[in-house]
């Protein structure tokens, strides 16, 4: 139910309730008013929700935003350190053959 319907329809109940005897008319006013005032704190409470909702969904983006960016940053990392590797196995490599160079012309001597 909508704001108008509702206060069109609260407005019925209104009138209908003045239309009681004084005895009736306190109650069933006291009543309507315990209606109006929950409806506003739940209209209050569907805001709020609302709301948090909306944080909570920007959360969740700039989470999936920074989990995207951790892993594009790892995956270059990973780059990194695997070209880092390969260079150092390979002047590794180069170092093991001019050992062997030098241990080979010392034979020659």
């Amino acid at each position: 139910m909508d704001e108008m319907s509702f206060q069109q329809k609260m407005a019925e109940i209104m009138n209908r309730i003045r239309d009681l005897p004084e005895s009736e008319r306190e109650k069933a006013g006291a009543a309507a008013e315990a209606v109006t005032a929950r409806k506003e704190r739940i209209t209050k409470s569907v805001a709020e929700l609302q709301e948090s909702l909306d944080y909570l969904r920007l959360s969740v983006k700039y989470l999936i935003f920074d989990l995207e960016a951790t892993r594009r940053e790892n995956a270059y990392l990973r780059k990194m350190i695997e070209q880092s590797n390969r260079e150092a196995e390979r002047r590794r490599r180069e170092s093991e053959g001019d050992e062997r160079e030098f241990g080979a012309s010392d034979d020659l001597d």
